[in-house]
């Protein structure tokens, strides 16, 4: 399906901008007109991180006149696997500061513009009003809905990506013309059922190429060339070396953009993704210990079990001494329940305390009512106790 060109064209380019843009200027398909509308765009790139980094630097390669950065963030050196826009130098620097400075090395006359916050409910519209389009490259639910909540209430396409270990997607949203990212999925998943990358990891190299897939798009929808990935799911498999396309039809029920909305004002996003699942709130309350508690315990030789819930690849890289390695999935599916000591307190762990709280509700439900789990998890414990021991 072929669209209009999302924005004017640019009165004109300089002899500089001619010269470097000239491989674009004799695609018949670009051209003159399509770099000036190119120049003449205003892209917000949600997110400056593995999805961001490349995003970012080709949209300046292209001649994108305007770019927005929403990051919060700063560079930590675990980022560099995959986050190409930052180097060795920019760890602790701003993430935005960082990006910027990588994209006006690429191309000087882009003007950038800096959003040091973090995107939520009471900052998006004002933020989103001032861009033609929007890149998605965030890695959490909660502000993907929030991103496309605020783009169907402003009548914006956007550019959404998602990556996970050897898997990537990729497609064109926009109500006007097609579905929205709720009709593809109406509702989040669980609370901690699929596993961040931060948690799974992610092929750096993934990164590069949902992000360009990305910026191809946005690239065809300023422009107003070729067929957008409106109505349509593309999906990469680095291991197979495939490509696969879905259809996703626009939902005449869809809660934000069907027949008749129910969403018709942004929500609060993080309860509505239920970031940390009620149950296991209710199961920390009162059973989560600290680090340092932990480690009184084991100097004291108290009778405990310590049980690690992350994935063994997690496990390898860093541990807390005489932690037992059972993954969460085992809790969830039942299987480890019967194998726990009954003679022992139970303390779970993960990497920041968010599935061993899930996992925590778990065994509460069994009856292992004086189990309890670390707040912070073993990156607490890193920090507070083993400095000296690496962090990921």
């Amino acid at each position: 399906m072929s669209l209009p060109p999302l924005v004017e064209p640019a009165s004109e380019l300089t002899v500089d901008e001619v010269r470097r843009y000239s491989r674009h200027l004799i695609i018949p398909d670009v051209g003159m007109d399509g770099q000036k509308r190119l120049k003449n765009a205003k892209v917000l790139c949600v997110g400056a991180g593995g999805l961001g980094s490349p995003a970012l630097m080709y949209l300046a390669a292209a001649g994108v006149g305007t770019l927005g950065i929403v990051e919060f963030d700063e560079v930590d050196e675990s980022n560099l696997q995959r986050q190409i826009i930052h180097s060795q130098a920019d760890i602790g620097r701003s993430k935005a500061a960082s990006a910027k400075d990588t994209v006006l090395g690429i191309n000087p006359y882009v003007t950038v513009n800096l959003h040091e916050e973090r995107l939520d409910s009471s900052n998006v519209m004002e933020l989103f009003a001032q861009y033609d389009l929007i890149v998605d490259g965030t890695d959490n639910f909660a502000t993907r809905y929030l991103v496309n909540d605020a783009c169907v209430l402003l009548n914006k396409p956007y550019v959404w990506g998602s990556i996970y270990r050897f898997d990537g997607q990729a497609s064109v949203f926009w109500s006007e013309h097609g579905p929205c990212y709720r009709c593809l999925y109406p509702e989040p998943p669980p609370p901690g059922m699929v596993p961040s990358c931060a948690e799974g990891g992610v092929l750096g190299v993934l990164c590069a190429s949902i992000g360009s897939i990305q910026v191809n798009e946005a690239i065809k929808l300023l422009a107003g060339i070729g067929d957008p990935l409106v109505g349509r799911l593309m999906i990469y498999d680095a291991l197979e070396m495939t490509y696969r396309q879905v259809k996703v039809r626009k939902d005449p029920d869809c809660a934000v953009c069907g027949t008749n909305p129910t969403v018709t004002e942004l929500i609060d996003y993080e309860a509505f993704c239920g970031v940390v699942s009620e149950e296991a709130q209710e199961a920390a309350a009162g059973s989560t210990i600290t680090p340092q508690q932990l480690k009184e315990w084991i100097d004291t030789d108290e009778k405990i079990e310590i049980i690690d819930v992350r994935e063994p690849n997690e496990y390898e890289i860093v541990s807390i001494p005489g932690a037992k390695l059972i993954p969460k999935n085992e809790f969830l599916m039942g299987s480890a329940l019967q194998d726990l000591p009954q003679d022992r307190k139970i303390v779970l762990h993960c990497k920041t305390g968010v599935r061993s709280a899930e996992v925590l509700a778990v065994l509460k439900s069994a009856g292992f009512a004086d189990a309890v789990h670390v707040g912070g998890g073993v990156i607490g414990w890193v920090n507070t106790v083993e400095p000296e021991k690496p962090v990921y």
